[in-house]
């Protein structure tokens, strides 16, 4: 359909088949406003096809809102809000007098329908994964879950994220402010919605969601009550050195740590956290590997795990799949093996944060 849009010749108005000087019949408007609207979205294509990456971006981010409305309404009412979080990492030398504000961050926020806002109910915030991505519609699996056990969810797109056009894109700070992000959004949240229970907030990502919520329990340990981290990135000196140059260039450019890691190993141990968990107070948190991830391998969490051991926490749990499939994402998916693992996260987390319908 894309294809025989942009090949189509250009169209103008359709002209009318009634007599001159009579009035254009129902059936020849009709055909003349749809004429008019495949002409504009012809236009609106062939502007998309010139425009850069990150005007892609935000269309594609826009198109997959509606998936999300489509595919969730049934179950949740879904808004989407705006806070603040810290200003940008780098300072900004300028005589205006807003360079410095703190950061607008995008969240989006899922209600229950047949949630009873007359008492106190858990949150969880979800973090997004990917070093440059956004929160999107194939979380759609894991957020019925969550809807159907009677959680509200909020999903920040934290600084760094896609869809927000190049200055925003150019603020990432993995491992660093962006992790505030992620707590400004669970404050935004209680703030906003006051049937939310601060003493029953939750916290689960995976990869960099995974390293998120790792973050915040080591610098906000009394603002959750659990938290899950699936195959969380935790160690990014060892990380960069399996990953690549590539991968590494990403973290050295100039917007983002601008140094490699030889050239200032103490900053990327600052954004590790299998290097910051003296931090660890005991939240109760559950984290979980595979053997066969191709994205954050499974020695690179055992780093995390036994640093932990080492400094004699308590309080977490860990366990490693043995070559699940799916890789990266095995217990993200659709399979049988993806369910139960996800129920072993929930029955994990239902203690702590106790929602009216627990799964089983």
């Amino acid at each position: 359909m894309l294809g025989l849009l942009l090949a189509a010749p250009a169209v103008g108005r359709a002209q009318p088949s009634a007599a001159p000087g009579s009035a254009p019949s129902a059936a020849d408007s009709a055909v003349a406003r749809l004429t008019e609207e495949v002409a504009q979205l012809r236009r609106s294509l062939l502007r998309f096809v010139e425009r850069d990456g990150h005007d892609k971006d935000e269309l594609s981010r826009q198109i997959d809102n509606l998936l999300l409305f489509q595919r969730l309404g049934d179950l949740a009412e879904i808004d989407i809000g705006v806070f603040t979080g810290p200003p940008p990492h780098r300072r900004v030398v300028s005589d205006n007098p807003g360079a410095n504000n703190p950061l607008k961050i995008r969240a989006y926020v899922f209600i229950p329908r047949a949630l009873d806002r007359g008492r106190p109910q858990p949150l969880i915030v979800l973090p997004h994964g990917g070093i440059h991505a956004n929160f999107e519609s194939g979380t759609v699996n894991v957020l019925r879950e969550l809807l159907l056990q009677g959680y509200t969810v909020v999903a920040p797109d934290y600084r760094g994220s896609t869809g927000y056009g190049q200055g925003f894109y150019q603020l990432i700070d993995y491992g660093g402010l962006e992790t505030e992000d992620t707590y400004a959004a669970r404050n935004w949240a209680l703030e906003r919605y006051p049937f939310l229970d601060a003493t029953r907030v939750g916290l689960v990502g995976w990869s960099h969601g995974g390293l998120h919520a790792l973050m915040n329990v080591f610098d906000h340990p009394d603002a959750y009550a659990a938290a899950y981290a699936g195959v969380p990135v935790s160690d990014l000196i060892y990380r960069l050195q399996y990953k690549g140059p590539g991968y590494e260039a990403l973290f050295a450019a100039p917007y983002h740590v601008g140094r490699t890691v030889a050239q200032d190993s103490a900053e990327y141990r600052r954004r590790s956290p299998a290097y910051q968990v003296e931090r660890y107070r005991g939240t109760p948190l559950l984290i979980h590997s595979n053997t066969t991830d191709e994205d954050v391998y499974a020695t690179e969490v055992q780093r995390l795990v036994d640093a932990l051991r080492r400094a004699g926490k308590t309080g977490w749990s860990f366990k490693r799949y043995e070559a699940a499939p799916g890789g990266h994402a095995f217990n993200r998916l659709d399979t049988a093996l993806a369910r139960e693992s996800r129920r072993e996260i929930w029955r994990f987390l239902a203690p702590h944060l106790k929602p009216e319908r627990p799964m089983q």
